[in-house]
């Protein structure tokens, strides 16, 4: 289960609780869920009860303690505890990670994450004439097309659409032309620092070392591809199975940041020109996650390969299309040798 997809769960038991009566406050357009902080439990938290208490009249826990008996039957959710002043903790069914594995996989880059969500709707993106902010509009057309919508850019000095949702795509100019550093190096010395940041156009982007993030996130692409042919060669495949818990998350969290991207006022997403550097940046912490991994995916000796194995292969497999998925929406090459 992804958080948009757990986002949804939650949702739904907000909208059984107002259809039972048992609350009367409008159902909201979406329900924040991330991991526990401090104090947490579980797999992911809510504060929706704390968002829903007063139009609803009545105490935070009272509100958490009603949800709670909604969502505690959903699929895929094995506990729900209630901490603080109402924070709703969700503890996820184990088997959850071995399906969202066989999930990545069966649908592969050009589908995971990927929704019909906003099928029908129309986004203007508004851009000056600047390298780095049509960049940055190209991606954001992407990432908002990949949920269904159909996406305009205009130049700025054209008269603004009013029919439509609207953005002004405007980050902090390229001090320089990227062009000399080919196109990928270019296009991620453009998309991975904020919009509020100025960008350096060096050659950093081009060296082959831990310290450049965009070497790390394709040589992370191309690691997976190669351990899956090295495990072909020993004759065994992926099979989904107990992930490892710092990457699982990462994967699980992919959908949402692709989400991030629509720029919808009304659920407070005045940062959707972000959505492409947020996405860059999810990109590093997943190859830093699965290189972790690559070491303990194969067996070594005269080891025979394992459940274990499999697993884990299939884990980084998953990473890999993930990789390959958000490289493509960042119009970046992502290459199986490196």
């Amino acid at each position: 289960m992804t958080p948009v997809e757990l986002s949804r769960t939650v949702l739904g038991a907000v909208r059984r609780a107002v259809d039972a009566g048992e609350l009367r406050v409008d159902v909201p357009e979406r329900a924040v869920v991330a991991p526990p902080g401090p104090g947490g439990v579980g797999d992911y938290a809510t504060n929706i009860a704390l968002q829903l208490a007063r139009p609803a009249g009545q105490p935070p826990l009272r509100v958490a303690e009603l949800l709670r008996s909604h969502l505690v039957h959903a699929d895929g959710i094995t506990g729900v505890e209630i901490t603080g002043p109402g924070f709703l903790n969700i503890r996820l069914d184990q088997n959850v990670g071995t399906a969202l594995v066989r999930r990545i996989l069966d649908e592969g880059a050009a589908r995971y994450g990927h929704s019909d969500t906003l099928v029908g709707q129309v986004y203007v993106l508004r851009v000056p004439y600047e390298i780095r902010a049509e960049v940055v509009a190209d991606v954001l057309a992407r990432m908002v097309a990949s949920q269904g919508a159909r996406v305009e850019i205009q130049q700025q000095e054209l008269q603004k659409d009013d029919t439509h949702e609207t953005l002004d795509v405007r980050p902090v100019p390229a001090p320089q032309d990227p062009t000399p550093l080919g196109p990928d190096a270019a296009r991620w010395a453009l998309l991975h620092p904020a919009p509020s940041d100025r960008p350096r156009i060096t050659a950093d982007h081009l060296v082959q070392r831990e310290g450049n993030p965009l070497f790390r996130v394709r040589y992370a692409h191309a690691r997976t591809r190669a351990v899956v042919r090295n495990a072909a060669d020993l004759g065994f495949a992926p099979e989904p199975g107990a992930a490892e818990p710092l990457l699982l998350p990462l994967l699980t969290d992919y959908p949402r940041i692709l989400t991030t991207a629509v720029p919808l006022p009304r659920l407070h997403r005045p940062d959707a020109i972000a959505a492409p550097a947020r996405l860059a940046r999810h990109l590093v912490a997943v190859a830093d996650a699965v290189l972790d991994l690559l070491p303990g995916t194969l067996p070594r000796g005269d080891e025979k390969p394992t459940a274990a194995h499999r697993a884990r292969l299939a884990l980084a497999e998953a990473a890999g299309t993930v990789l390959a998925g958000g490289l493509s929406l960042l119009g970046i090459d992502a290459p199986d040798h490196l």
